[in-house]
């Protein structure tokens, strides 16, 4: 049988997407394991989740840091202890930077509630529905230096068809869930192969 990909997500807030790819590891969808939860908030929910699933997590304040580098420093140790191969961001809300993008090279993928290049950062719903665009939607990317500027791996949209915000971010919601667990199993299934 083949090793499981082990994870590391990263999540600055609720956490709704770390439970749907928890729930994709456990039930088959995803042949993966998260090993460790990042969290740059200590108050975000996504850690009282990950205690809930019994998934080890960790939390920093990006502040008590010298820099972006001594924190990312910091973290690579973590995710080398825990034999992370690839980062997953779910809400994470920080730029990554040169030491987990080099550390990490072509294996840190994000989710963004948009379809990039259109209303990248953040806000991206409030940004579509400003712009009063006909679409919504979800792209699952890999990241680079960049904000939302990554290669695409898939993208799935909907109609806006007027729909308020709560319907929308529903709808994002309910792709996400789907989206997300689907192109990793895809992304992982690639390299196992190689």
């Amino acid at each position: 049988m083949k090793n499981r990909t082990k994870m590391a997500v990263f999540a600055s807030g609720n956490g709704s997407n770390f439970q749907a790819l928890y729930e994709a590891t456990q039930d088959g969808r995803l042949d993966a394991d998260i090993v460790l939860v990042v969290a740059d908030k200590p108050s975000a929910y996504v850690l009282e989740r990950a205690k809930q699933a019994g998934v080890p997590a960790f939390s920093f304040t990006p502040r008590d840091y010298a820099s972006k580098q001594a924190y990312e420093s910091m973290l690579v140790e973590k995710l080398d202890r825990a034999g992370v191969e690839w980062l997953v961001l779910a809400g994470f809300m920080r730029l990554i930077g040169p030491v987990l993008l080099g550390t990490y090279e072509n294996r840190i993928v994000n989710i963004h509630p948009s379809v990039l290049p259109a209303f990248p950062g953040k806000d991206a719903i409030g940004q579509t529905l400003e712009a009063g665009a006909k679409e919504a939607g979800v792209t699952v990317h890999f990241v680079d230096e960049g904000m939302d500027t990554g290669a695409i791996i898939a993208q799935r949209s909907f109609a806006v068809d007027g729909a308020d915000r709560e319907t929308v971010e529903r709808k994002i919601h309910e792709i996400e869930h789907q989206l997300y667990p689907e192109s990793l199993q895809q992304l992982f299934s690639r390299q196992q192969s190689v």
